[in-house]
């Protein structure tokens, strides 16, 4: 039977350390969209961001939880490691990634004829795929 879609996209969480930076970085790096700011049961706070019709929630604890995601990147753990978003102007979005300090993981990369790709790190070192097709 399969999933019965009311949408055409997802909404992805993202739970931080450091809200501001990253708030910064999905907000004003990106150009999300920020949609609202929510209080969460057990004392954490979600801000949403809208990526297309896709929501990003960063979600921040008040107390932050020991464990963390192991850095390293794709080859590094198993897991959701990274994610993609589809852009028209990928050379732009990594200087911009770039000048506000984000690093670089995998340069402007041509994987297959009119298919260019880059990977960049948002503050908490979580892996951001960046698309552009020809």
């Amino acid at each position: 039977m399969g999933a019965q879609l009311t949408k055409d996209s997802i909404d992805l969480g993202i739970v931080v350390r450091n809200a501001d930076a990253c708030l910064a970085f999905y907000r004003d790096v990106l150009g999300f969209e920020h949609v609202g700011t929510m209080a969460m049961p057990g004392g954490s706070t979600m801000h949403r961001l809208m990526c297309g019709t896709s929501m990003i929630k960063l979600v921040v604890h008040d107390k932050m939880p020991e464990a963390s995601n192991p850095p390293g990147g794709i080859a590094k753990a198993t897991g959701y490691r990274y994610w993609t978003i589809s852009v028209s102007n990928i050379a732009e979005v990594v200087a911009a990634c770039e000048a506000a300090g984000s690093k670089v993981r995998v340069p402007l990369s041509e994987i297959r004829p009119g298919v260019t790709i880059a990977i960049v790190e948002d503050p908490d070192a979580n892996w951001v795929e960046f698309l552009q097709t020809a």
